[in-house]
């Protein structure tokens, strides 16, 4: 299969992109501070009500972590947040090292042990709140923590791509980790090895939270000065960000998968995507330093406010809720964890571009 047979998207016109409002809002946490208890953050809701009986999760906690802990100017509330999602994590750990995923409303742990997602997004979360945390007393709880955690063997390419994020943020505060260094150097390997053999994208179905394996790569690369982790890196962003865009905006993986012969645009599309390619851009840019990666980070979070294939509105400024999901004809008016935190965390993009340069989030 070649890249160009993937890339075939003719017969699919761009919606029309007069509807979408060109300023994008600041990201909110009130609603993410009503989806969070004592205990840390519920995973789903109904509408905006927590939905309690489904529980707790540490791959929602372990994003929501990472998300408070990158808000460059938290108020108390959302310092306080960061605190309860970061006792949810360490608590999260087993006598093995390892990290449980489900929790129930009572706050008893329901596995033995969580998936590699989990144990990925839980270094994740370590190692952003270890460089990033707002509090000393948070930056050394995530790097002790990070300093007792397991070796990290996965066949799975997402678990070793959030694995490595978290790496190259442990070792932004501290260059000389030992440990860190050499979970990125293994976590890094499997990605490059995986890119290698398939081409031009390393799984044969997109699946979801796509845009993290390039950035993982990019990271990687920016941090162990490889050039060739960079290169591949691109290479696989370049390919996706132009499969998942129609027009002038982006049409992402719907949540059932795409391959070569599905249809597109196709439904429903989760804000994930959004999140993960904003973020992918940014990074792109920042190792870089060309502009149109700068343009695509805009319009991922663009996405959110109706720069999409059906010109609907899924973020709520006035709360910072996202909705679930795009649909063909309507959104998915669940707010749930997932969702919530990628609004944030792509509308945290934009931001920070606006700070840096007054109107940039107007391209």
């Amino acid at each position: 299969m070649s890249p160009d047979e993937w890339a075939d998207r003719s017969g699919h016109p761009a919606a029309p992109s007069s509807g979408w409002r060109t300023r994008l809002p600041a990201p909110a946490f009130d609603h993410l501070a009503r989806l969070t208890d004592t205990t840390g953050l519920w995973e789903h809701a109904r509408a905006s009500t927590p939905r309690i009986e489904h529980g707790f999760c540490t791959d929602d906690n372990a994003r929501a972590l990472i998300v408070v802990s990158r808000e460059p100017a938290p108020s108390d509330g959302v310092v306080d947040l960061a605190a309860t999602y970061l006792e949810f994590v360490l608590e999260a750990r087993t006598a093995s090292g390892r990290f449980h995923n489900r929790r129930n409303a009572s706050g008893a742990w329901t596995d033995d042990v969580g998936g590699d997602d989990c144990q990925g997004r839980a270094w994740w979360g370590l190692g952003t709140v270890a460089r990033l945390g707002h509090l000393p007393w948070m930056r050394q709880a995530g790097a002790d923590a990070f300093a007792t955690c397991t070796s990290f063997d996965s066949p799975h390419l997402r678990a070793n791509a959030y694995a490595a994020l978290g790496a190259v943020e442990m070792l932004a505060a501290d260059p000389l980790h030992r440990a860190a260094t050499e979970l990125l150097e293994h976590t890094s390997g499997v990605l490059l090895d995986a890119a290698r053999r398939t081409i031009p994208w390393p799984e044969a179905r997109l699946t979801y939270d796509n845009a993290r394996l390039p950035e993982a790569l990019l990271a990687a690369g920016a941090t162990l000065h490889r050039r060739h982790l960079i290169l591949v890196g691109i290479r696989l962003l370049e390919w996706l960000a132009r499969v998942e865009t129609t027009g002038d905006h982006f049409s992402f993986t719907p949540n059932t998968g795409w391959a070569l012969g599905d249809p597109r645009p196709d439904f429903d599309q989760q804000p994930i995507e959004a999140w993960a390619m904003a973020e992918a851009c940014h990074r792109a840019w920042l190792v870089t330093g060309e502009g149109a990666w700068r343009v695509r980070a805009l319009r991922a979070a663009q996405w959110l406010v109706g720069r999409n294939d059906t010109g609907m509105t899924l973020y709520d400024d006035a709360t910072g809720s996202t909705c679930d999901g795009l649909m063909e004809n309507a959104v998915n008016e669940n707010r749930g964890a997932e969702s919530t935190l990628a609004g944030i965390g792509a509308l945290q993009i934009a931001a920070e571009y606006a700070a840096a340069a007054p109107g940039a989030t107007t391209m």
